[in-house]
Parts: structure tokens; sequence; C-alpha cells
């Protein structure tokens, strides 16, 4: 059976997804053993897939099967579930007993869910248990019909999805508020930086925990400090004043605590 050429949708049923993944996946699917019986005599059968930059998670609940992904060959086991790029020609071979579980993404979609880049991943197959919590695979996999595992699946994609977009805004905020803070010369505390980007101060400090790792208290004082530094040591005319700095022993103070150094220790 051939994409595009053959009818290969007749042995599947199909769901589409709920309207906040719509842009991002084109649909779920499972194969049917009966209609495979059905429609396949032969003992196998091959279903040959044409490029599409679609990721696909494949989970097996049925046979074994071989697969050709451009001219490497992999055997997957009864047990094995799979991610596949759709970079290039696939062609899996199967016996009357196949029996699959889909979802397939819309280009872009799976790095609008999980935040991986595609391109990241090239064409190889991954092993969905790296990118799927092994006891959702588990769970998925013991169901005993096509709409609960797609209820199953659905639910944890739309936590992935409303993660990214919270993280995604989190990020846009540390970055504003870094750029606010260059702007005011790095006078702005804390207060003013969250009027500037339109959050609390309990918010701004929220993100940066979350995004970089620290206080923005700690992360300001880190940047002016390694910013002055560096113009110090670089430039012939430094001006504490031109990094917020109240003169000359303010700023040495702010380089001993960062560096444990004197200026004239360093100079010496």
């Amino acid at each position: 059976m051939v994409e595009i050429f053959d009818n290969i949708h007749k042995i599947y049923q199909y769901q589409p997804p709920c309207g906040e993944l719509a842009a991002y996946i084109e649909f779920f699917s499972e194969s049917s053993p009966q209609a495979t019986r059905e429609y396949i005599i032969d003992q196998h059968f091959n279903v040959k897939l044409f490029p599409s930059w679609t990721p696909t998670f494949w989970f097996n609940l049925g046979s074994p099967y071989q697969l050709l992904i451009g001219n490497k060959h992999y055997s997957i086991k009864a047990d094995d579930d799979v991610l596949l790029l759709r970079n290039s020609i696939v062609e899996r071979y199967n016996l009357p007993t196949d029996h699959i579980f889909t979802v397939k993404f819309s280009p872009g979609g799976f790095e609008a869910v999980f935040g991986i880049k595609q391109s990241v991943l090239g064409d190889n197959l991954i092993n969905l248990a790296t990118i799927l919590p092994p006891l959702l695979i588990q769970q998925i996999k013991r169901v005993d019909n096509f709409e609960e595992r797609v209820n199953l699946l659905q639910h944890f994609l739309l936590v992935q999805w409303q993660q990214q977009i919270a993280q995604a805004h989190q990020f846009r905020t540390v970055q504003k508020a870094i750029e606010a803070y260059h702007r005011s010369n790095m006078e702005y505390n804390t207060n003013e930086i969250a009027r500037e980007v339109f959050a609390t101060n309990k918010t701004i400090y929220r993100y940066f925990n979350q995004v970089v790792g620290t206080t923005p208290k700690n992360y300001f004082s880190t940047l002016r400090v390694r910013n002055a530094l560096l113009n110090y040591v670089t430039q012939s005319d430094f001006s504490p004043y031109d990094f917020g700095y109240y003169d000359m022993s303010h700023f040495h103070k702010d380089v001993v605590k960062f560096t444990g150094r004197k200026l004239i220790d360093n100079l010496a």
C-alpha cells in the first residue's frame, strides 16, 4: 500500500484533536485489526509513506514490524513505541495482526507542544519513552479502546502545550525586564522594573527564579557589576555613574563582593 496512490485510511479510524490543539496536531488514529483482516489478505503487507515533516508518535499495540527509513532498517518489537520525524520516505512491513495507535503533528506542532526543535532531532527513529512519561505510555496501551487512548494522550498534550505557553510568557517577561534594566543605565530597582513590564514584584520574582534560577535583585546586581568591571578593565574613560553606581567606592565594594579581589590588587 502506498500513501496517496492507495487508500491506506481504510484500515484506520481517526479523531481530530480538541480545538486548543487543532493548530498543532493533524489527527489521532488507530489501525483496526478487524479492518486489517478484511482488507489485507496476504500474510505480510507494507505501507509506504512519503516525506511530510509531520512528526508522528507510533504506539505499538500489536505485532513486531520492520521499518525502512531512508536506507536504514529498524526492527520494532511488540512493546516498542517510537517517534518518527517523517523527513524522508518511511516504509513499514507488517503482519495482519498490525495494531498501531498514532498521533500526527502538524509541521512545527511538535516543537510548539514540547519545546523541542524538530531540526535538532534530525531524521532518527526515537524511543517514545524519551519524550513521554513511561507510565503514560503504559496507561495508553492498557486501556481498551481508541477513544480512551485519545483522551489520555490529548489531556497530557494539552497540559504540555499550556506549560509551553506559560514558559514562553515568562521568558518574554524576563527578557523585557532585562531590557528595561539596561535602558535605565542599570539604575532601576525591582519595583521600577516591575512597573516597566506591567507586572507585580511577586510575579517578577517568581519568573526570574523559574527562568533564570535566581532572584531579580541578585541577577541585576550581578549583571551590573559584570558589565561595569568589564568596562573598567577595557576602557580608559570608565565612569561608575554610567552603571548606576553612586561613586567609585560604591563600585569598588561591589567588585570585592563579586570577585573577592580589590581593584588595586588586580592592577598590581
